[in-house]
């Protein structure tokens, strides 16, 4: 595959720069807004791996290269997951970060609202926890 579909998400947000300057601005969100400090702690201090691994995971997500499934096999989200305590407020400080990314990053509102949802019943699938409090 030479050449991206010019239908699919990858190739309407702008394609593999597009979306690493996405992922890019997620980190940084993740790694600065107070607001993000639940899942922020459930990282490794060095999140330059967890930013490969989303790049090539949404990548092939959005319709472009399946850089994710390529290199560790069927992406099995839920389940790699389980050792982290996902619930509700952490599903939605992602979706904070997520959500701020995409507004910066991706000029098609239409485009944007349709990953915006699709984003958020993918975070909130994550959940394997009761949040308490």
């Amino acid at each position: 595959m030479n050449q991206a579909d010019p239908t699919t998400p990858f190739a309407r947000i702008g394609g593999e720069a597009a979306v690493r300057r996405l992922v890019k601005r997620f980190y940084e969100l993740m790694d600065t807004l107070p607001e993000a400090y639940g899942i922020r702690k459930l990282h490794q201090p060095d999140l330059s791996g967890a930013e490969d691994k989303l790049f090539m995971y949404l990548s092939g997500w959005l319709g472009g290269p399946q850089l994710y499934t390529e290199k560790y096999g069927h992406p099995r989200l839920r389940a790699r997951h389980l050792p982290f305590p996902i619930g509700t407020d952490e599903a939605e400080q992602w979706m904070l970060c997520m959500r701020q990314a995409m507004a910066e990053n991706i000029a098609d509102e239409a485009l944007r609202a349709g990953l915006d949802k699709a984003l958020s019943d993918l975070a909130l699938h994550m959940r394997n926890k009761a949040n308490s409090g």
